[in-house]
């Protein structure tokens, strides 16, 4: 049975110095705006984010530099919502999607809110995230889920989201299309997933990780590519360019006819970018997802003859998160192997360590690790 109970203390867990999370009783939250809800969330998955945050002190631009709380990928209970709101009630089991944009800007009316400048995202930018009691968000982004998708479900919903804006909003993958994914990580492996729920042919994983390929091949991939060692002295764009032919050899891929329509990197290092241009055919796409380094080289005369289209996809925009849980109650794809530990609200700090770690206690390879929110009476 699901918890569903609404806590009546407000608990959180706040990352005082890096590696270091520290218990907090809060207050209890103010009251909902009118068209705010209140949720308590009651699972949250630990993102690459909130990893590189934890441990790093730095997500892509967001630095940490004060306390505050990690955690977006949730799912929990409406606990209270505003006046003006009629698509939620208590009791409601909802995903959230963990951001408040202004909605006044040119581009939140154009629809393209995850580019507002404005944009108060949940874990990033010193705002706080759902390592809590009681989280306040716009009603307009909670998401009721359907009877047969449990919170837990929900919490990765959120990643999902993030593969179904790559795949449909951005590259409108064609039904048919061949795909290479690199990267076999939480985010890669939703991204092959979605592909296959909407069409695609043949999904190609790519990865330095055997063990995350094999689960790849039994979830979505058709194909799966361990990635060929650099030979001694070679840089990176001289690599890039060998691994990809090694690839399309192994495979049977060339620059034209059957070829890799469509690549999104979800792993970020120069060379996975360089070998996506030099891989994919001749005017395909190229769909960067992975935050890598700030600065890195790409085969630009190649990038120009193939006429390659290059472009980023960020978060999530409108559509996806209903798209994502629709696929997901369809049976279209399957959320449930991919939540491979979990650890109590008491132990938060303990799912950090395991999903660095790669292995939880259990010997068994971490792929997602969910986190409780505080229990009854807690």
């Amino acid at each position: 049975m699901e918890d569903t109970s609404i806590p009546t203390e407000n608990y959180a867990y706040v990352m005082k110095s890096l590696g270091k999370l520290e218990l907090q009783k809060r207050s209890l939250p103010a009251a909902p705006g009118p068209f705010d809800a209140i949720v308590a969330p009651k699972k949250t998955g630990l993102c690459g984010s909130d990893m590189h945050i934890f441990f790093e002190g730095r997500a892509g631009e967001s630095v940490f530099d004060e306390p505050f709380v990690l955690g977006h990928e949730s799912a929990g209970v409406v606990a209270q919502v505003g006046s003006r709101v009629t698509s939620l009630k208590v009791g409601d089991r909802v995903a959230m999607e963990p951001g408040l944009a202004c909605l006044r800007c040119e581009f939140c009316k154009s629809g393209s809110y995850g580019q507002c400048g404005s944009m108060q995202f949940a874990a990033a930018d010193g705002y706080d995230g759902t390592l809590q009691g009681f989280y306040t968000i716009p009603a307009d982004v909670c998401y009721k889920l359907p009877g047969n998708v449990s919170m837990e479900e929900g919490a990765l919903v959120e990643p999902l989201a993030v593969a179904v804006m790559a795949i449909h909003s951005v590259a409108k993958m064609a039904h048919n299309a061949n795909v290479a994914v690199f990267g076999a990580g939480p985010v890669g492996l939703l991204t092959m997933a979605v592909a296959k729920a909407l069409g695609a042919r043949r999904i190609l994983a790519i990865d330095v990780n055997k063990d995350r390929l094999e689960f790849a091949k039994t979830y979505a991939a058709t194909d799966v590519h361990l990635s060929i060692p650099k030979k001694d002295g070679e840089d990176n764009s001289t690599y890039s360019k060998r691994h990809a032919e090694h690839i399309m050899e192994k495979f049977g891929f060339g620059e034209r006819g059957e070829a890799i329509d469509l690549v999104v990197e979800c792993a970020g290092p120069e060379v996975c970018v360089q070998t996506g241009i030099w891989l994919v055919k001749r005017r395909g796409m190229c769909v960067q997802v992975g935050a890598g380094p700030a600065h890195l080289t790409i085969p630009m005369s190649i990038f120009v003859n193939k006429e390659v289209k290059l472009i980023g996809s960020l978060r999530y925009g409108p559509g996806c998160y209903s798209l994502a849980i629709d696929l997901v109650r369809q049976g279209r794809i399957n959320l449930k192997p991919l939540l491979t530990h979990r650890v109590s609200f008491n132990d938060a700090d303990k799912a950090f360590h395991i999903t660095k770690a790669g292995r939880g206690e259990d010997g068994k390879m971490v792929i997602k690790t969910i986190i409780d929110g505080p229990p009854p009476g807690f």
